[in-house]
């Protein structure tokens, strides 16, 4: 569609839905995480589409803390007008509501899925002190306990955490997660021999596997991931497991079914032009552009599939 007629589709909607006098003011789009950070360079991405689509101007508003909780509070109370969107990772929404003892608020209850904006895989690196070339290796030296039977992620209660966890139950393996702050902590660490085995995604570990200085062993998702065809999946390794993790986007609960499908159809139209697929497709980012019939079949899938795993860890979140 052409980019006026599309505009003033999206237009028309929003005066369907009674909002048209929203283009008048700025669309925020919260997200939990610091500027800089993989998360905020795709709202920076898929916010500039958006004031593209939109014709209104987006913000993108940075509310980090509690790994990401005091962004959903802030979205949670705005008003359900059209004018606040939430950007989250999937632990926000189908792991914290198990991992912690009181959260205060509900990823059903509180907000109305808008759209599903893209998925990455996961990956289990080593680093170069472990004599590991495949998973089976690296399960065997795991079994003989000791520092090998350590792992981390780049944040506890995260979904590579919890990966982490589904792997060493599916596998019978008494594994221990050591914590690390951000992925600028644990890929050191990693290559340094500090910790022998990392749970990131495999946009972290990439770069540095192809430049040699770790090992990627397995990765997450239903099919291996097309940047790294040389990296077999959990499955194919023998186990039965998968867990890629995702970007979606919400409102407050309350928006008007009208608002929300406008919003969707922007959200989907912008994350797929083909300038964005062609800046996180390379970085292993699967774009999708799935509207709030899907997301919140996803949400709720992944939420059924998280609970007994963090249940049956022991992990509470403080």
């Amino acid at each position: 569609m052409h980019r006026l007629t599309r505009r003033a589709a999206l237009a028309a909607g929003l005066a369907i839905a009674g909002t048209a006098h929203a283009q008048d003011r700025p669309l925020h789009l919260v997200v939990g995480y610091p500027a800089g950070a993989g998360l905020d360079a795709v709202a920076r991405l898929l916010a500039d589409k958006l004031r593209e689509s939109l014709g209104r101007t987006v913000i993108v508003d940075n509310k980090p803390g509690a790994s990401g909780i005091i962004a959903n509070m802030a979205v949670k109370a705005a008003a359900p007008d059209g004018d606040t969107l939430l950007l989250t990772p999937l632990a926000n929404m189908a792991a914290f509501p198990h991992s912690y003892a009181k959260l205060d608020y509900d990823p059903f209850k509180d907000y109305a899925p808008v759209a599903h904006i893209g998925a990455f895989q996961l990956g289990l690196g080593v680093g170069p002190k472990v004599a590991a070339l495949t998973l089976a290796e690296y399960v065997a030296l795991v079994k003989q306990g000791g520092e090998y039977a350590n792992f981390s992620s780049a944040a506890t209660g995260s979904l590579p955490h919890f990966f982490g966890l589904l792997f060493a139950r599916t596998a019978g393996l008494d594994m221990t997660y050591v914590p690390y702050k951000g992925t600028a902590q644990v890929l050191p660490a990693l290559l340094a021999g500090e910790i022998p085995a990392a749970i990131l995604p495999l946009t972290d570990l990439g770069p540095l596997a192809q430049a040699g200085k770790l090992r990627i062993l397995a990765s997450s998702g239903a099919r291996r991931a097309p940047r790294y065809p040389d990296v077999p999946t959990f499955k194919e390794s023998g186990y039965d497991i998968e867990g890629s993790a995702w970007y979606g986007l919400f409102a407050p609960a309350g928006t008007p079914p009208a608002i929300v499908d406008v919003l969707a159809a922007a959200a989907g139209s912008a994350i797929r032009q083909p300038d964005i697929r062609q800046r996180l497709e390379p970085l292993g980012f699967e774009v999708t552009g799935f509207g709030p019939a899907e997301m919140g079949r996803l949400l709720r899938e992944d939420y059924d599939k998280w609970g007994p795993v963090i249940r049956a860890s022991g992990f509470k979140a403080e």
